[in-house]
């Protein structure tokens, strides 16, 4: 499998709602709800940071996005948003996404990544950003109402991206 990412461009959009939708759907992994717009999507994805396109085989497969976590005295702390389409889960595309955003994070000179909002229930991601060097920095008690679950908490995770 040839995995391309790339800076996400407007042309993109259709193709990245087309992704989104069927993961807002599952409910298990993002804030977002069933109500959730495009024209929102679009904002969401194309305002404040830069967004990223991991195509295979013709077909965008993933996304993320990344950029400083707060602005001025917070802004050397990275921060980003992943989705894998639903098709291509499980063939190793959050990964090369993950690694993607760190190393795009570290040439841009930032010093740490993190992750604001985790679906404690995520396995799959968990496991993944546990491999890659994120801790669970707090929890959020019951922060996100999963579809099946209920209740469950929230983590905020993360990782610095330079030794000390």
């Amino acid at each position: 499998m040839t995995l391309i990412i790339r800076r996400a461009e407007h042309d993109d959009l259709d193709a990245m709602w087309a992704a989104f939708r069927p993961l807002l759907a599952a409910g298990d992994a993002f804030p977002f709800g069933q109500g959730f717009e495009k024209s929102t999507f679009e904002l969401h994805w194309f305002s404040t940071h830069p967004a990223y396109v991991a195509e295979s085989g013709g077909e965008l497969v993933g996304m993320y996005k990344m950029g400083a976590n707060y602005p001025d005295h917070g802004a050397h702390v990275a921060s980003a948003t992943y989705a894998v389409a639903t098709q291509a889960q499980g063939r190793g595309i959050g990964r090369a996404l993950v690694e993607h955003s760190l190393a795009q994070a570290r040439d841009e000179g930032f010093l740490a990544m993190q992750f604001n909002y985790v679906v404690s229930t995520n396995a799959p991601a968990m496991a993944l950003y546990r491999k890659l060097g994120f801790h669970i920095a707090g929890t959020l008690p019951q922060a996100f109402r999963h579809r099946e679950l209920g209740l469950v908490d929230a983590y905020v995770l993360h990782r610095f991206l330079v030794s000390e």
